[in-house]
């Protein structure tokens, strides 16, 4: 689905893009912490945020941006998540837009900013006005990599790709970069994606596509069940490729926003795979539910729940513990009518335990990439969602995070 190359891989390869990282002594591990991707051409802009409560300054202030309905810029930094931090927490978030605005030579409010990092520690502007600075001055079509290192906390490795297809007759560039590891179940988690394309397309539909493409990919993926107080998903469309521009819900409309679905799945499914100290990816594939709503609460209470999560780190095919999390979901169900398998092999049926080929069990249990499907056997509706094991490295991750 992604061209990894590094030509082609993140926010710089539709037209008109460039980006940066730079170090700028934010992450206590002196690795690059601040990152600016640009278009000169003004852009639509769309943007999906957190629904915690306990919102960081800079959704606030991209939030904002996004309503103006143009931007020329994302301004963002790991280390720091400028969140709980007050008044102070604001005037930060704005000084980061007018930092990076002064520079590009463009207004505060074209400016999305976004933060990851640890709550409750306020920015230190020194360092962030230096490595703003800096990454304007460095930006490249060829700094999509050192951008996506740069907004990275506890993941493995930075996300990023691209897709590329046809509009009326114009060749049109997708692309991204993502990070997500831990603090994940964004329902808009520490979950940041910065989506660029040289479409042309009406901000009112790349605001509609974006929303509807997140409601079945980003929220759709659980970690660990926490929400983290700084999530968005940001799309920027200059329109650079030339198309003529998507203005009703059309062929090319359905084909911009198939595009954008099948990255952001992907993206979803890289997040969830890589979530702190996975071992597994699972994916939770509910079938037969009355309605959608019931199929995702089902799939959400069997992917959240910690005993399902060690069970599959231990490769122990514990179907008690999947069928008790599918009981106390809140959803009515009947035991007698509800199936469970692991890897397409029956572990649960007509209210007890099946009959199953213990060795291939066992083979199903020891693969990176397992599908726990359950059918209700009450209706035809269904929800997919993506998610990981709990591993002793989860605990140590986290148990040492602001240390």
């Amino acid at each position: 689905m992604f061209e990894e190359a590094a030509a082609k891989a993140g926010v710089t390869f539709p037209q008109g893009f460039t980006a940066a990282g730079v170090k700028a002594g934010i992450k206590k591990s002196g690795n690059l912490d601040v990152a600016v991707i640009y278009t000169a051409k003004e852009a639509a802009v769309a943007g999906t945020f957190t629904q915690n409560a306990v919102a960081a300054a800079p959704v606030y202030a991209s939030k904002r941006v996004v309503a103006t309905g143009t931007a020329h810029a994302i301004a963002a930094n790991a280390g720091c998540a400028n969140a709980c931090t007050g008044e102070q927490g604001d005037k930060d978030a704005a000084a980061m837009q007018s930092i990076t605005a002064a520079a590009l030579g463009c207004q505060p409010d074209d400016v999305i900013v976004a933060s990851t990092g640890v709550i409750g520690v306020t920015l230190p502007m020194d360092k962030m006005e230096q490595g703003l600075k800096q990454a304007v001055s460095e930006l490249s079509a060829d700094g999509s990599e050192n951008a996506g290192n740069a907004i990275i906390t506890t993941d493995t490795y930075s996300k990023a790709g691209s897709t590329e297809f046809t509009l009326g007759g114009k060749n049109v560039r997708i692309g991204f970069i993502a990070k997500g590891s831990g603090m994940i179940q964004p329902n808009m988690a520490t979950m940041l994606c910065f989506i660029t394309t040289d479409a042309a397309i009406a901000q009112p539909l790349l605001q509609k596509a974006l929303s509807e493409v997140v409601n079945v990919t980003f929220n759709m993926i659980s970690v660990d069940g926490d929400m983290s107080t700084n999530d968005m998903v940001i799309v920027l469309a200059n329109g650079a490729a030339g198309n003529a521009e998507i203005t009703s819900e059309d062929a090319d409309y359905a084909t911009f926003k198939a595009k954008l679905l099948e990255l952001c799945t992907g993206i979803a499914q890289r997040i969830a795979a890589d979530g702190e100290g996975a071992t597994k990816f699972l994916t939770v594939h509910v079938t037969g539910a009355k309605t959608y709503d019931d199929a995702k609460t089902i799939a959400f209470s069997v992917a959240k729940s910690p005993l399902v999560k060690t069970a599959f780190f231990g490769e122990d095919p514990n179907w008690g513990r999947v069928i008790c999390a599918v009981g106390y979901a809140g959803v009515p169900m009947d035991p007698q009518t509800t199936v469970v398998k692991f890897g397409g092999l029956p572990v649960y049926a007509h209210g007890v335990g099946a009959e199953c080929d213990e060795a291939a069990l066992r083979d199903v249990m020891a693969a990176h990439d397992i599908v726990i499907d359950i059918d209700m056997g009450a209706g035809d509706e269904e929800a997919t969602v993506w998610t990981c094991d709990f591993s002793y490295e989860y605990v140590k991750i986290n148990g040492e995070y602001h240390t």
